[in-house]
């Protein structure tokens, strides 16, 4: 065949188009099971920050099967069903009608104490924002709270990851009496109250979007909330 054909020129690219999808099917397969597992360990990490247990993703594994006791998934009525709650995705179960939703509660076992760690899923300025909390033994009270998001403003919106805004949530509660009011966002360091912490500054959005995450994922929660432990 003539090599300064156009016939030449298409076969050949063709073929080298084909050799590389291949290639690359082949590397992507092999990777797979190592790349569902770092998705794994870096999940078990979140889970178990949020209970202050930081850990490297190697140590992950083990580590989260020695605190978390417990894992189970409860409905919208906080009555226990059947499945794995680690293999629950949180993001795909918020955006179902509430009463389908499956809702994954891990417990741990922490300096003696049982803590009771939910995650949550909502939106940001640009983009999904999630994480976990975690409850002391009276469902109420937070113990911890870890946040993650895809593409908020570094410096701004991105802020939600840093320990000093994580760390407003501690010891701040739920309920006032019998009402789940989740956590209030508020601005310019006017928080006061037991159910409120101080957004970011510059990110007001983003604080809102946490306090919508909350609220929106929590009421989800409130039965199993409120059923005694």
């Amino acid at each position: 065949m003539n090599k300064e054909s156009n016939k030449y020129t298409f076969l050949f690219s063709t073929v080298m188009v084909l050799v590389v999808a291949v290639v690359l099917t082949i590397v992507s397969t092999g990777l797979q099971p190592r790349q569902n597992e770092n998705i794994e360990n870096e999940k078990r990490q979140n889970i178990l920050r949020s209970v202050k247990i930081n850990v490297t993703r190697d140590a992950s594994r083990e580590a989260f099967n020695t605190y978390i006791t417990r894992q189970f998934i409860v409905n919208t009525s906080g009555e226990e069903i059947p499945g794995d709650a680690f293999a629950i995705d949180p993001g795909k179960e918020i955006k179902k009608a509430p009463g389908e939703r499956r809702l994954p509660v891990f417990i741990a076992r922490v300096n003696g104490e049982t803590k009771y760690i939910l995650p949550v899923r909502g939106a940001g300025l640009w983009g999904p924002l999630w994480g976990y909390i975690s409850l002391n033994e009276d469902k109420n009270t937070i113990f911890g709270a870890v946040f993650d998001h895809k593409g908020e403003t570094p410096g701004l919106g991105a802020e939600i990851t840093r320990d000093d805004f994580q760390s407003r949530f501690d010891g701040k509660t739920l309920f006032d009496g019998e009402t789940l009011v989740s956590i209030r966002v508020e601005k310019g360091g006017k928080a006061t109250g037991t159910h409120e912490v101080d957004a970011i500054s510059g990110g007001t959005i983003t604080s809102k979007g946490v306090e919508a995450m909350l609220k929106n994922s929590l009421t989800s929660y409130e039965p199993f909330l409120k059923s005694l432990p």
